[in-house]
C-alpha cells in the first residue's frame, strides 16, 4: 500500500507517512483478512490519536521534561505530538511490527525520535510519566484489557490521557472528560467526515504525584 506525506488534520505540525483518504481499513489488507497478521492501523490516522495530538500540543507543559508512553501507538501520532512538545524520552507501543516502523520513519519525518517497540501494552513491563492512549476501546476484550494496565499505570502515579470518539467501549466512569474537538477523518475508514473526540484523563486512585 502506497502512502503520502501529508499534515495531520487537526495537528498540521505533523505530518505523516498515510494512505489515501479514499482508502479503507480491508483496501490496506489487499482485501484479505487474517487473524493472525494485524489490521495495518498504522496507515491512517484515527480521531483519538488526532485529538491527543492536539492536546499535548497546546499544553506542552503536561509531558516537557517527562517520559512518554504511547499506547497502541498506530501511526506513532500521539507520540510524536509529545516529543514535539518537550518530553525527555517518548516510547512508542504496538502490537504490530510494521506500526513500529511507520512510527519511527513518521517521526523522522517530523525530525524527531521516538523509540518504538513492538509488544502488547497489556503485558509489557514498562513505566513512564505519562501514558497516551488513543482510539483502543474499540472491542471489548481489547477494552478490558487495555483498562486493567492503565489503571495500573494511574495506581503507578502515571498521568494517563485516553483519546476516544465514542467507540462503544470506553469506561467514561473512571475517566474525567478534559477536552473535546471535532476531528476531521476520511470517510472511507469512518463513513462521515468528521468525529466529535473526547481526550480524557484517568481519575487518580493513589497520590503519586
Amino acid at each position: 500500500m502506497s502512502t503520502s506525506l501529508l499534515p495531520v488534520p487537526l495537528a498540521p505540525e505533523i505530518s505523516l507517512h498515510l494512505a489515501d483518504d479514499k482508502v479503507g481499513l480491508l483496501d490496506g489488507t489487499g482485501g484479505e483478512f487474517s487473524t493472525d497478521v494485524p489490521l495495518p492501523f498504522w496507515l491512517f490516522v484515527w480521531a483519538g490519536g488526532q485529538a491527543l495530538a492536539r492536546y499535548v500540543l497546546d499544553r506542552p507543559e503536561l509531558v516537557r521534561g517527562r517520559t512518554v508512553v504511547d499506547v497502541a501507538s498506530g501511526s506513532g501520532v500521539a507520540a510524536i505530538a509529545a516529543a514535539k512538545a518537550g518530553a525527555s524520552a517518548v516510547t512508542a507501543l504496538d502490537v504490530d511490527p510494521r506500526a513500529v516502523e511507520a512510527a519511527v520513519r513518521n517521526a523522522a519525518a517530523n525530525d524527531l525520535v521516538v523509540e518504538a517497540h513492538a509488544g502488547d501494552i497489556a503485558t509489557a513491563d514498562i513505566t513512564a510519566d505519562v501514558f497516551l492512549a488513543g482510539d483502543v476501546y474499540y472491542t471489548a476484550r481489547v477494552a478490558d484489557r487495555m483498562t486493567a494496565r492503565l489503571r495500573r499505570a494511574n495506581r503507578e502515579g502515571a498521568r494517563v490521557l485516553v483519546g476516544d470518539p465514542g467507540r462503544g467501549f470506553f469506561p467514561t466512569k473512571l475517566f474525567t472528560q478534559v477536552a473535546e474537538y471535532v476531528v476531521p477523518v476520511p470517510p472511507a475508514l469512518e463513513e462521515t467526515g468528521s468525529l466529535v473526540t473526547g481526550v480524557w484523563e484517568m481519575r487518580t486512585t493513589i497520590t503519586a504525584r
